[in-house]
């Protein structure tokens, strides 16, 4: 009898410590809900804070820029007016007013590497263009200012009062072209400029060599205190590689300013040499990593190393059919020429102004910067030649040469080389 009342007693413990633990688990499980409850409606609110603080950072970062900005752009190849307008984001009456009153300017609607054109804007929704600035010549500006009475752009000329020197330079290449350059004060767009026409022809990084020289002759523009405010055209050079001369001569053909080779060729051809600002690559002579040559090439593409942010151009004119990230290539553009030949440039940094897929570029236009994105070891720019589909060394590449002066033309060209050959040894007899 006691054995039965002790287990009746047991049970009765059991069941009491049962209800305990049950009562227990359910307080647990409900301070545990209140606790995850509390916790998301903290990271909730944490959330809209950050987002209201976001908010009011922008909003005060807004109001500290000036109600009032001038905004410059210059020109670069494939650039038009109305593309120009749309970076500024006005509104669509706004803009077909400006259209409208530039249309009978011929000049502004054929616009030309370098030209500078300037805005000054009321920030103000929606935003109001005050008055702009077209670049007519390196000594003329065509100003149009809004009138509030007609709701209307009047426009003034402005003469600069410039006059025009020219400039002539040489030396000796001991480090780099870009180095030799500055180091005799040219500007570095005349240098850019210098490059740019010897892209077609020479491989900055390969073909130049330590003891290298060269020669130049170009427009320079001074105001009243004798100081240069602009460069104009160059109008000779010569790059003396190895004890080689390439002399170049401007010449204006309908098409405008171009240079050619004494016989008359012209150095433009369907693809540039070196798609890189060649003034600008930092590769010294002793940097060249080839066993024998002593450069950097990859088995299906050429590579050339240069500052972060140096310009890429396009080699030559054609569509985009790639512009983004294309794996161990980084950010990365192909262009197709044509039926033949593609090119492509990868580990860029960033991709140049208004370029995406589906557009079309001319030869010369900056696509992208050099970087080091994707899998790169450094800042440069891997470049690449696709012909008929195959990979192909591009310092095989064999191109059409540029077009050839004949007739009327070349006999024009031949006086005008014999002027610019005058002027050259007169101004070599002025410094001696």
């Amino acid at each position: 009898m006691n054995k039965i009342k002790l287990v009746k007693q047991i049970r009765n413990h059991i069941h009491f410590i049962g209800l305990i633990i049950l009562l227990s688990t359910s307080i647990l499980a409900v301070n545990f809900y209140s606790t995850y409850k509390n916790n998301q409606i903290k990271s909730i609110h944490k959330i809209l804070e950050n987002i209201y603080l976001k908010k009011t950072a922008y909003s005060i970062i807004e109001n500290l820029k000036p109600r009032y900005m001038t905004i410059d752009f210059k020109i670069e190849s494939g650039d038009t007016f109305e593309k120009i307008l749309n970076e500024l984001d006005v509104p669509k009456n706004e803009k077909k007013k400006v259209l409208k009153k530039i249309s009978k300017f011929k000049f502004i609607n054929n616009l030309y590497k370098n030209q500078k054109i300037s805005f000054k804007v009321d920030r103000q929704n929606p935003v109001r263009i005050l008055e702009f600035s077209v670049e007519k010549s390196k000594t003329k500006t065509i100003k149009f200012t809004h009138s509030t009475e007609t709701d209307n752009f009047e426009y003034t000329e402005i003469e600069k009062n410039l006059t025009k020197v020219i400039a002539h330079k040489e030396a000796e290449i001991s480090n780099s072209l870009y180095s030799a350059a500055i180091d005799i004060d040219i500007q570095p767009n005349v240098i850019i400029d210098f490059a740019r026409i010897y892209g077609f022809q020479i491989d900055f990084q390969r073909d130049i060599w330590k003891n290298d020289s060269f020669q130049i002759i170009y427009e320079t523009f001074l105001d009243e205190n004798k100081k240069i405010v602009e460069t104009g055209n160059i109008i000779y050079a010569n790059l003396i590689l190895q004890g080689k001369e390439n002399p170049l001569y401007i010449f204006k053909t309908k098409e405008g300013y171009e240079h050619f080779d004494k016989f008359g060729k012209s150095v433009r051809k369907s693809l540039m040499k070196t798609p890189i600002n060649g003034a600008k690559l930092s590769s010294s002579f002793g940097m060249r990593k080839h066993p024998i040559l002593g450069f950097n090439k990859m088995h299906q593409g050429t590579d050339f190393s240069a500052p972060t942010g140096t310009a890429i151009m396009a080699s030559g004119s054609g569509k985009i059919v790639k512009s983004r990230w294309c794996g161990g290539g980084g950010k990365c553009v192909k262009i197709k020429h044509n039926s033949t030949y593609s090119t492509v440039y990868a580990h860029m940094s960033k991709f140049g102004r208004g370029i995406k897929e589906g557009i079309r570029v001319k030869q010369g236009r900056i696509i992208g910067y050099v970087g080091s994105t994707g899998m790169s070891t450094g800042p440069h720019l891997h470049y690449e030649v696709i012909v008929n589909g195959k990979k192909i060394n591009s310092k095989k590449l064999k191109l059409p040469s540029g077009k050839i002066l004949k007739g009327k033309q070349r006999e024009i060209f031949e006086i005008e080389k014999i002027k610019i050959e005058v002027l050259k040894s007169e101004l070599i007899a002025k410094k001696n």
